[in-house]
Formats: C-alpha cells, structure tokens, sequence
C-alpha cells in the first residue's frame, strides 16, 4: 500500500523541467514530457506540491528576477490548469559564495514553508536531482528521492552512507510509478 505524504516537496530544474542551464526567459522553460503525468499520479499520495529551488542566476546577473517570476507564475497555471495542488514556490537566490541558510543544502526555505503550511516535514517527500536536494531531507527527517534526469547521474554514487537517498529513479515518471504501487 501507497503511503500518504503531508506535502511532496519538488526541485524545480532537471525535476520537473528540462535544465539546460540558467533559464532567464519563459520560452526557455520546458517542463519534461512525462512531468505532468508523474505530478497527477503522485496527487494520490498528497494533495500539496511545494517547490524549492535555488536560482543564483539572479544574484550572478544572468536572470533577471521580473522573468524568474512570470516562469513561477506559469508554472502555476500549468499546476492549476492540471488540478495539481501546487502550494507554493519558494526561490532562493543567494550566489553560492555568499549564500544564507535559505540556498540548499540549507533548510530554511523548508522550514518557512512547514510553517506558514502547517506541515509535519517528517510526513514529507522531497524529489531532487541534486545532492543539495537531498541533503536538506536527511536534515529534517523528510523521505528523499534523487531522480537522474538533471545532474542526478553525477550525484547518484558521492552520498555518504548516512545521506543516501531514500530512493533514486531514472527519473520524476519512475518514480512515481514506483511510490504508487
């Protein structure tokens, strides 16, 4: 049997959508072929999506944060339109060299939103292709998924025995085909 999740927490580049790099323009911004699919099969394990990522093309000039936010506001539309319950977007764009405790592996944009959301993280789910996606899990006691789409081919074998993912899937579909059963 399927277990239920308070929220599923995602990462948004190489996760959900292709990541060729810092995307600075919606018309770059292409969310993968099977992700919607994936979302609505794991809508049976949560009602709530939140995503969490970092976005440091911001503090390194390569995105202006007027485009990150209308590719957050169709991001939602595609969410709603889809009936997928997407709680929120939380953004952090510290540059890696001057990062504060929001910029995973730091944890506090979880925390903000396990707050303002009311959420047990230890009843959470966070989905990454990153180390630094699932190191922040490990932290507060959230299962964690590496998907291999994005950079999670090159993560997949550097976790300490105590950082290893709970699950590692080729990707955000297989995943999600496995959780449900």
């Amino acid at each position: 049997m399927s277990k239920k999740y308070d929220c599923i927490f995602l990462d948004r580049d190489g996760t959900i959508n292709i990541d060729p790099g810092y995307i600075s323009k919606l018309q770059d911004f292409k969310f993968f072929d099977f992700a919607v699919t994936a979302l609505d099969m794991l809508k049976t394990l949560t009602n709530n999506f939140i995503i969490i990522t970092n976005q440091s093309g911001v503090s390194r000039g390569l995105i202006l944060e007027a485009d990150l936010i209308k590719i957050n506001e169709y991001i939602f539309e595609e969410f709603s339109k889809n009936n997928l319950g997407l709680l929120d977007i939380y953004y952090c764009i510290d540059h890696p060299d001057n990062s504060s405790g929001r910029r995973k592996p730091g944890v506090e944009m979880f925390v903000e939103a396990s707050d303002k959301y009311c959420l047990d993280l230890s009843r959470c789910l966070m989905i990454g292709d990153s180390k630094t996606d699932i190191l922040p899990a490990k932290i507060l006691g959230m299962e964690s998924m590496l998907v291999l789409s994005g950079k999670g081919e090159k993560y997949k074998n550097s976790f300490h025995e105590k950082e290893k993912p709970d699950y590692i899937f080729k990707n955000l579909m297989f995943g999600a085909i496995e959780l449900i059963k």
